[in-house]
């Protein structure tokens, strides 16, 4: 087992680049095309967070970062897998794996870093606590959102419990919370990378057993704050983006969230001020009704996640 430290990038296909370029560009991704490939980067140091190939449309890989080269080929050899180079922006080395339910699965290492991108320098909120602001206006300004980086990635899944066990036992994966529908049945849990006394991310991993069976859920990309999210939501809405659901706030992981759909139907996520967890926080249970319950904002809507 090694232990992946984040989620690096999905992939996707789709029989038009230039319409998934532009939604991009709205949805907050810098895109540029290479070798036949078209890859968006967010303003952080990661070369890339979101690949599309030409194809059919659909969902073809998720990405996750090992914290070394070694972990790569340690990997490699438990799994009699390849490393191979890895193509695209930054370079570095995958290994491709699969999934029980024939998710394309890779692991990269040595990807070498990007400049970062400058992120809006806006005044900061008066509360009814403190009021630093003063003397001065507050003007967000307009314009796309600012993607950071990949948060996570939700997969539906056919077993919950062999998914689980597949995803743990390669790569070190710390439930958040499960979702208990009775004692004796989980249909998923929110897991997160264990990187110790490192705060991470509530879940980098959910996996959820649908009844809409095996695939894509969504992605969910982390952007710059709360205003930047919502100057993202007027951004999508004027290019008359599909919405899928949004704005609110979850009750697991505390997330403020806003989801959108790209021209094919795949969902993906602008959000902003989760929660962060060690390894010894450890695991809590929850239920369906927190699984889709909101602390504000409007409830799931039927059609998420298909």
């Amino acid at each position: 087992m090694i232990r992946v430290e984040d989620i690096a990038y999905v992939r996707f296909r789709a029989p038009d680049l230039a319409e998934m370029a532009a939604f991009l560009a709205d949805f907050g991704i810098a895109a540029e095309m290479r070798d036949g490939r078209l890859y968006g980067r967010g303003t952080g140091p990661a070369p890339f967070l979101h690949v599309t190939e030409p194809g059919d449309a659909g969902f073809a890989a998720v990405g996750f970062r090992a914290s070394s080269l070694a972990d790569l080929e340690a990997l490699a050899a438990a799994e009699g897998a390849a490393v191979e180079a890895l193509d695209g922006p930054g370079g570095g080395r995958v290994v491709r794996l699969t999934d029980p339910d024939g998710h394309a699965v890779e692991v990269v290492a040595g990807q070498g870093p990007v400049a970062e991108l400058d992120l809006p320098s806006r005044p900061p909120w008066n509360s009814a606590a403190g009021r630093p602001r003063q003397r001065a206006v507050k003007r967000t300004g307009a314009g796309a959102a600012h993607v950071v980086r990949l948060g996570h990635c939700v997969l539906n899944v056919s077993d919950f419990r062999a998914s689980e066990a597949w995803y743990k036992s390669r790569f070190g994966f710390i439930t958040s919370d499960e979702i208990q529908v009775t004692p004796e049945f989980a249909l998923g849990a929110f897991l997160r990378c264990d990187r110790g006394e490192l705060p991470t991310d509530h879940h980098t991993l959910f996996l959820l057993q649908s009844p809409a069976g095996p695939g894509f859920n969504h992605a969910a990309y982390e952007v710059a704050d709360l205003d930047d999210l919502m100057a993202g939501h007027d951004r999508l809405k004027a290019a008359g983006r599909h919405p899928e659901w949004g704005v609110g706030r979850h009750v697991l992981g505390s997330q403020v969230f806003d989801y959108w759909r790209d021209p094919w139907g795949h969902t993906l996520e602008h959000w902003t001020d989760g929660d962060l967890f060690t390894a010894a926080d450890g695991s809590n249970t929850a239920t369906l009704q927190d699984l889709l319950a909101v602390q504000w904002g409007p409830p799931p809507p039927a059609t998420l996640g298909r």
